[in-house]
């Protein structure tokens, strides 16, 4: 039995910035012989749900009024990482395109639903500690 580090609103929790999630069923099939471990980075940090959408703009995030929740991201990054280690995972599934949780692809700071090169930061720091990310997409 692996455990797995996973993005809450993959798992039905109303967590995303609309407050509604994605859930996705591949994630209730791995959770029948594994350990999930949900978690939102994004509430984590300190934001509230719902929220103003965040997009990355270089090593900044910022709300779709222009403020910046850079901080807010990088504490959930570090509070994800912490529950990561401390659990062992094996593995981390996370939503893609996500400002904090994307991995290889996120939307490109314009609020205009296009998409770049990139990952999210609780990804990054997930990557740069040696994890292995993946999203729902490549499940």
């Amino acid at each position: 039995m692996k455990k797995i580090l996973v993005s809450a609103c993959l798992m039905g929790y109303d967590c995303r910035y609309k407050g509604d999630n994605c859930k996705c069923e591949k994630l209730t099939e791995l959770g029948k012989d594994n350990v999930l471990i949900p978690v939102c980075p994004e509430q984590l940090g300190g934001l509230p749900t719902p929220r103003m959408p965040g997009e990355r703009v270089g090593d900044k995030v910022l709300a779709c009024d222009g403020s910046d929740v850079t901080e807010q991201y990088a504490r959930g990054a570090k509070f994800a990482l912490g529950i990561a280690k401390e659990n062992n995972v094996e593995h981390c599934i996370l939503k893609a395109n996500s400002p904090s949780c994307g991995k290889g692809v996120i939307y490109d700071g314009t609020f205009s639903g296009n998409k770049i090169a990139g990952n999210g930061v609780t990804t990054e720091l997930l990557l740069n500690n040696g994890f292995e990310v993946i999203t729902e997409n490549e499940l």
